[in-house]
């Protein structure tokens, strides 16, 4: 699914093959070097890294060399940055620089990977790059509200894509919801009930909403359509309101 998954893989966590203690000080060499280095580190810097058992710990970087790191261990976090399912937000690519709006708040919101898409009634990634070029930017962004909320894991930028391709992106993850301005099915309600799942697609349409070709596939594709209330909201928005809503209800701190 990723374009060169592998490497994003060992570089989107700083995860040290050792158990941490609170008060060590740790040397970073090779993978979780190289994984500091994909945030664009600086000395003094505090850092969430994760140890072999998994646990998550807050420490600060003392000293930035050109291959390695020494980083000051001060706190073992209780709870986790983490969701503990895997969230992946389908936007449906909006006008202007909403998408890098969604892209920062998203991370903050604990997505694990944003897939930005075409659908029938959004622009086209090649409308909105011809009056200023801001794609290359998406990851960079998900980087720097990574650092900015001290989470564990950088999010995953997807390539744009269709919305046909989003659905197969989709088809091996667990609960599918799509928004969809008249549903009555309301996001809270469909959640409650649910037991809590290894992974989510969340889709979130176009100003323009879905059409109905669009909605009919994604029932197709397993997506339950569900709503956010009788409120008209901009697309941005509602993708920030349903990923608040899907952390409130299994983030789990």
């Amino acid at each position: 699914m990723y374009q060169n998954e592998a490497l994003f893989t060992r570089l989107n966590q700083i995860t040290v093959p050792a158990k941490l203690r609170q008060g060590q000080e740790i040397y970073l060499e090779g993978d979780p070097f190289s994984a500091l280095l994909f945030r664009k580190p600086y000395k003094g810097e505090i850092i969430t890294l994760k140890d072999a058992s998994g646990k998550e710990f807050r420490g600060r970087i003392v000293n930035l060399q050109k291959d390695c790191a020494s980083v000051s261990i001060f706190e073992e976090l209780t709870d986790p940055t983490e969701l503990p399912f895997d969230m992946f937000l389908f936007q449906a690519l909006p006008d202007k620089e909403r998408m890098e709006l969604i892209i920062e708040k998203g991370t903050e919101l604990g997505v694990k990977v944003i897939v930005p898409i075409k659908s029938k009634h959004s622009i086209s990634l090649e409308e909105r790059e011809a009056r200023q070029p801001k794609a290359h930017r998406w990851q960079h962004i998900a980087i720097k509200a990574t650092k900015q909320c001290r989470r564990a894991s950088v999010p995953y930028v997807a390539p744009y894509c269709s919305f046909h391709k989003a659905l197969e992106i989709a088809r091996p993850l667990g609960l599918k919801l799509l928004l969809l301005e008249q549903e009555r099915e309301k996001l809270s309600s469909i959640l409650r009930p649910t037991p809590l799942p290894r992974s989510i697609a969340l889709m979130v349409g176009p100003e323009g909403g879905w059409s109905n070709e669009e909605v009919q596939k994604a029932k197709e594709a397993g997506f339950a359509t569900v709503g956010l209330g009788a409120k008209i909201l901009r697309t941005e928005t509602a993708a920030i309101a349903a990923c608040a809503i899907l952390q409130y209800e299994w983030g789990g701190s």
